[in-house]
């Protein structure tokens, strides 16, 4: 904890959980977003200004000029999310503002995610629900909403860090065989048998379910675009938790809308909240607002991983979580 007869300044830019929040009023000085709304750059850098630590999510654009105008007393980013592209690493590690995120504690609420987007995309959820919400349900059918099964179909995993492993556990469940691309081959132990693909196009040529679950990197932005998904089995099934912008938006409605993909489960989009609006006209696609770490469990133990952290770099150690420069 922050020691000291005056707290240091906090700025807190979106809302936290209420049990974290007052932990936090307890070590800092802390002044809130209280209405939660997303702010500018220039937002932040005015209400930010004396602050020693600046509280920020995915949301917001941490770039050089914002860590440059708060350098004069920020010495702390703390980034309530995993990814870190939000934020110019190299930028802060010149300025010596130390930077802090969240690993590990929101793997398993992401991978349920995952798995109600498979789930709900491969059996049609959205076309039921919409059914019976509408009165035009008469009754069973034999052949009413045939979706699809997940037993015996290969799971495809781009991406098999902590979430992806943690999604290839919970597939297992369902009968699925689990394949995956990474830049690395994992070892055994933590493969667990899946299949391994050395390029994304082996990977694609097999997905019944592609799950991508990789990190945002500027040199994966487009990736799944029409010639990638050109490579999937027909009628298969794409399913995103990682970042909109890694599939290209023409490529997959193209694909949805001509039925070459049977649906689509998708958490995270391009310009969020600002989606593509053909998406709202498709049958084929369920839809959810960035919420793969949305669970009261996981937002506390994110916000506890960063108070911890802070706190230790407050006693003069290393934090786990502490976010090395590139």
């Amino acid at each position: 904890m922050p020691q000291g007869a005056h707290r240091p300044q906090a700025y807190l830019c979106r809302r936290f959980t209420p049990g974290v929040e007052a932990a936090l009023r307890e070590r800092y000085g802390l002044r809130v977003n209280e209405d939660d709304s997303i702010l500018s750059r220039d937002q932040i850098v005015r209400a930010a200004q004396g602050a020693q630590v600046l509280f920020v999510t995915a949301t917001e654009p941490i770039n050089a000029d914002v860590l440059r105008s708060l350098a004069g007393t920020l010495r702390y980013v703390a980034t309530l999310s995993v990814g870190h592209d939000h934020i110019d690493l190299a930028a802060a590690h010149e300025l010596g503002i130390q930077v802090l995120h969240t690993p590990d504690v929101l793997s398993v609420a992401c991978s349920e995610i995952a798995m109600m987007l498979m789930l709900n995309a491969c059996r049609r959820a959205y076309e039921a629900d919409r059914l019976v919400r509408s009165g035009q349900w008469h009754g069973w059918s034999p052949t009413q909403l045939l979706g699809k099964g997940l037993a015996g179909r290969r799971a495809a995993i781009f991406g098999m860090g902590r979430i992806g492993r943690e999604i290839a556990a919970r597939a297992r469940a369902f009968g699925m065989e689990i394949h995956y691309h990474n830049r690395r081959r994992l070892p055994p132990d933590q493969e667990g048998g899946a299949v391994y693909h050395a390029s994304l196009a082996g990977l694609l040529r097999v997905a019944d379910v592609l799950v991508i679950a990789a990190p945002g990197a500027p040199q994966l932005k487009g990736v799944i675009n029409a010639d990638a998904i050109a490579l999937m089995p027909p009628q298969s099934v794409l399913v995103n938790i990682s970042r909109g912008d890694l599939v290209d938006d023409d490529a997959l409605i193209a694909a949805l809308e001509s039925r070459r993909l049977f649906a689509a489960g998708l958490d995270v989009f391009a310009n969020e909240p600002r989606i593509d609006a053909r998406y709202r006209g498709l049958d084929n696609v369920f839809l959810s607002p960035h919420i793969g770490s949305a669970t009261l469990e996981t937002r506390d133990a994110m916000g506890w991983l960063l108070i911890d952290g802070l706190d230790a770099l407050y006693r003069g150690s290393k934090p786990g979580n502490l976010l090395e420069p590139r």
